[in-house]
């Protein structure tokens, strides 16, 4: 019997479920080079969130943290929606309290 995803997502690609809560995927129509960009931002902006909690040092912090939601938001994943068709943004809710939820329900591992 084949392993269920350990990060399912949903049926229509928007989101992936991590412990119970959907989290928005980044939007599909950016292109690989600009997506690797604004990912290789997001992870450096991630590490300086890191080296400025270790310093204790709470402007760097913010100014990290700062930058880490540009770059979600720039690649989709915070902010306005990437779709069109005027769903409504179910990111960081409990899927179970959401449309999705007769679809995770019946995913393998999920009784």
């Amino acid at each position: 019997m084949p392993e269920p995803d350990k990060y399912p997502g949903t049926p229509d690609g928007r989101y992936f479920v991590v412990a119970g809560r959907l989290w928005r995927k980044s939007n599909p129509a950016l292109a690989p080079d600009q997506r690797q960009e604004m990912v290789n931002r997001l992870m450096a902006a991630r590490r300086q969130v890191g080296v400025a909690r270790k310093a204790a040092d709470r402007e760097a912090e913010r100014d990290a943290r700062a930058a880490v939601d540009a770059a979600k938001r720039d690649l989709g994943e915070r902010g306005p929606v990437w779709w069109s068709d005027g769903a409504p943004d179910y990111n960081r809710k409990m899927v179970h309290n959401t449309p999705y939820a007769a679809w995770f329900a019946g995913l393998p591992g999920q009784d």
